[in-house]
């Protein structure tokens, strides 16, 4: 079935005649208390849904909770023949004293069908009130595009609610599939960010379900999987007490299960080991897994867990320092022979390490997105950059970067920008709203959730990453918010296959 992408939050005003299908089309794609029908309200205050006497108190409460919701930032759809001017009028003042898009649903049933309905109805109204109705509804119909809704919808599909942070970030989410001037194949790739370990079951279940998301990445067509580099998980993800397993134990387990993905590490702590044992451990990982190993680094921002383990907790400055001095070093220790290194913080009098690595160079990834220092280094010694942020940050990002690597003498285009994006994805709107109920917690509304999540569905989704392709990105790093299986994943291949034809 077509979707109608409508943004959320959204005043969602339904407007036609009688048994034209607006209260099945709301009742089968809206939840429970987001929509607000008219004929309800009447029940509340009068003899039923048909009392006409109770108009009046019907649509004062009708009005209050309008406002109610509005306030919230909630979609609220109103189920009411919506044919009455000054009432439409009323709505659209509302939704924009509280910043809130209000549209207009229109259903263009043909008389005959609304007859036929309103026939079957325990209660019809008269057949010359159904013929009014029909009447002004043509009218009404025609002057829609006039009266200053945000979007007019006529004779909708399922309805797609489309997060307005993530409409209003990247032009083209919500908007029909892109369909020319697409990137060639190759161009824009995909590395599956793993972030959490949280899966629902008992420790000895976390094994198997990685497996199950690893091998779901390869065969999607995922670049990589990366992990993170914590001792305990950060808050932006979980609680603190939720499993988070040692990022390069993981990855020794995952190139055992699979054949051709990546793996890497978005970002390994430079404090966190010493860089020779650093280089020890990518060096062997690289040779065991048949050259699949990335280098992931950066200096660190999560001072309680520093502090919890004993680390010692330094200024970011000092922080990038190291960083600095890891990145000059770890090529010198992948390389032949056993030169020393001496930097302020990082000394190795020997470096003396084999076997080598079997990629020459292997790949180094800065991640942090600061513009004098992290991008400058970046531009200087490494094979890519990670940053977070919307296509119009990005593409800033990607300009200091070019600028960083010209000072270098590099070639700009040996340094890829990648994007690391957390996101919730489902195939379709429908699946997307019952995915976002299942994750948001109970305090939050759906539409604080999703806007907060970057929720979306393949169309959503592809626009985004369109927009990272213009910014100048090449790569996307996925974090996949509720990602506790293979389902997932699968899911997400079907975004990742728009990038490949």
């Amino acid at each position: 079935m077509t979707e109608t992408a409508i943004p959320a939050p959204a005043l969602v005003v339904l407007v036609g005649p009688s048994a034209s299908g607006k209260s099945t089309w709301a009742d089968e794609h809206f939840r429970e208390g987001q929509v607000l029908s008219t004929d309800h309200f009447r029940a509340l205050t009068g003899a039923g849904p048909d009392d006409q006497t109770a108009g009046t108190e019907a649509f004062a409460l009708l009005d209050q909770l309008i406002g109610v919701r509005l306030a919230k930032g909630l979609t609220t759809v109103i189920d009411s023949l919506g044919l009455d001017a000054d009432r439409r009028a009323a709505w659209r003042r509302a939704a924009a004293e509280a910043g809130v898009p209000c549209v207009a649903v229109g259903f263009d049933a043909e008389p005959a069908a609304c007859h036929e309905r309103n026939r079957e109805r325990p209660n019809p109204i008269p057949k010359t009130v159904l013929d009014k109705q029909l009447r002004s509804w043509r009218s009404v119909r025609d002057g829609l595009d006039a009266e200053g809704f945000d979007l007019v919808v006529l004779d909708p599909g399922a309805p797609r609610l489309v997060s307005e942070s993530l409409r209003s970030s990247a032009p083209g989410v919500g908007d029909a599939p892109a369909t020319a001037e697409r990137p060639p194949p190759g161009a824009f790739t995909f590395d599956l960010v793993v972030s959490s370990f949280e899966f629902g079951g008992d420790n000895d279940e976390i094994g198997p379900r990685l497996v199950a998301i690893a091998q779901a990445a390869e065969a999607a067509g995922f670049r990589s999987l990366q992990v993170m580099d914590h001792f305990r998980q950060v808050p932006q993800v979980g609680r603190a007490w939720d499993p988070m397993l040692e990022s390069f134990t993981t990855l020794a387990f995952v190139a055992g299960h699979t054949t051709t993905l990546r793996l890497g590490t978005l970002v390994a702590g430079v404090e966190h080991r010493n860089v020779g044992l650093l280089a020890k451990i990518v060096a062997t990982l690289d040779v065991l897994s048949g050259g699949r190993m990335e280098c992931g680094l950066g200096a660190g921002w999560f001072d309680a867990e520093q502090a919890a383990y004993g680390y010692p907790v330094h200024p970011d400055r000092v922080r990038l320092d190291v960083l600095g001095e890891a990145i000059e070093a770890l090529p010198i220790l992948w390389g032949p022979g056993s030169k020393s290194y001496e930097g302020r913080h990082v000394r190795i009098p020997e470096a003396l390490a084999y076997p080598r690595p079997l990629q020459d160079p292997l790949p180094l990834l800065v991640g942090g997105g600061g513009e004098r220092r992290t991008l400058r280094l970046a531009a200087r010694h490494a094979q890519a950059a990670n940053v977070l942020g919307d296509p119009a940050t990005v593409a800033r990002k990607v300009e200091v970067l070019r600028a960083h690597c010209a000072d270098a003498g590099r070639d700009p285009d040996e340094v890829a920008m990648t994007v690391l994006s957390p996101l919730v994805h489902a195939r379709t709107g429908r699946e997307l709203g019952d995915l976002v109920e299942r994750l948001r917690p109970r305090n939050r509304s759906a539409e604080a959730y999703a806007a907060a999540n970057r929720a979306g569905t393949t169309d959503d989704h592809e626009a985004w990453f369109r927009g990272m392709v213009d910014a100048g990105a090449s790569r996307g790093c996925v974090a996949l918010t509720g990602n506790d299986g293979p389902d997932r994943v699968e899911a997400f291949a079907d975004v990742i296959r728009r990038f490949e034809s």
